[in-house]
């Protein structure tokens, strides 16, 4: 039994699983790719623009972000390593170069799965900044080269300077290796500042959870949720949001502002790389939200939180 088998999504999925869907892969039970060759969108980022005075979000890829808030430079689910695992590549280079970041003050790690935590990037971040994460999560992050970690549940806060961070709960579970399943807790989190409060989802799946977030720790002015690793949904239902699913998230926070990540930089699932943010474009689109809410970032875009991202 795992020590938070209790919050884990339901159903949980298995070696059974894995098994079935490598069979329809073997089997062409796949839906081809479109566009084989996509790539996502890539700015150019020698790390100058992390460094400007004022609040700012960097996408460097997938879930990893760099927020600049509260004159804090804080670091979300650190992969700069060019492959998972060192399996599974990247599509395209980490958005900004590590050692082009200006100092890192905080990480925050919202689970343990693979493409979240990295423990050669721990190891080069090293030692300096504060680690925030999930209960469990700090005897990892110190055999990688953490030192100071701090480890919250879901909806307790930690202060630092002008930056108020909450854990907050997400529809999930968690795996670093096949004997500790969901004996580190994992979820998001809210890092609210004197220029605005951010929401990180993490990873997450379809839940009520996102209106008590909204409710609890509101106003919410930019809310980076997952749209990408959805497909095929008999397997990605209890754990990853569709791009429709993610837009439904965002309106039931309450949001000013949908950032999209978790997208166009690994390989997970079956849909087509191009997909999910042509999906969410649609159901902008169609629900009638103005089209500056939605910031749809180039890998190694920095977009400074400005007034008009704030209420």
């Amino acid at each position: 039994m795992g020590r938070f088998d209790d919050r884990a999504t339901r159903p949980a999925r298995g070696p059974r699983d894995m098994l079935r869907w490598t069979f329809d892969r073997l089997l062409g039970r796949v839906p081809k790719d479109s566009e084989p060759g996509f790539k996502p969108p890539v700015r150019a980022n020698d790390g100058s623009a992390p460094r400007e005075p004022g609040a700012s979000l960097t996408w460097i890829g997938h879930a990893t972000f760099v927020l600049r808030l509260g004159g804090k430079t804080v670091v979300v689910d650190p992969v700069w390593s060019q492959r998972l695992s060192g399996v599974l590549p990247r599509t395209v280079p980490p958005g900004v170069r590590l050692e082009d970041l200006p100092p890192i003050d905080l990480v925050l790690l919202t689970h343990n799965h693979r493409d979240h935590f990295d423990a050669p990037t721990i190891r080069r971040i090293g030692s300096g900044p504060l680690y925030l994460a999930p209960l469990g999560n700090a005897g990892m992050l110190r055999d990688a080269g953490a030192e100071k970690v701090v480890e919250l549940d879901w909806w307790s806060s930690h202060r630092e300077g002008e930056l108020e961070l909450t854990q907050v709960p997400a529809r999930h579970w968690s795996m670093l290796l096949p004997w500790n399943r969901n004996d580190m807790l994992w979820g998001g989190f809210v890092v609210k500042g004197p220029e605005g409060t951010v929401y990180f989802a993490g990873d997450t799946a379809r839940s009520d959870v996102f209106a008590e977030i909204g409710e609890r720790l509101s106003p919410i002015d930019l809310a980076v949720l997952p749209i990408g690793a959805y497909a095929p949904r008999w397997f990605m239902e209890p754990q990853h949001v569709t791009p429709e699913e993610a837009g439904e998230a965002f309106e039931a926070l309450g949001a000013r502002i949908l950032v999209a990540a978790h997208w166009g930089t690994f390989k997970l699932s079956d849909e087509p790389m191009s997909e999910p943010p042509r999906r969410l474009r649609e159901w902008w689109e169609r629900t009638g939200k103005e089209p500056e809410r939605l910031w749809m970032l180039d890998i190694g875009e920095t977009r400074a939180l400005r007034d008009e991202a704030r209420r």
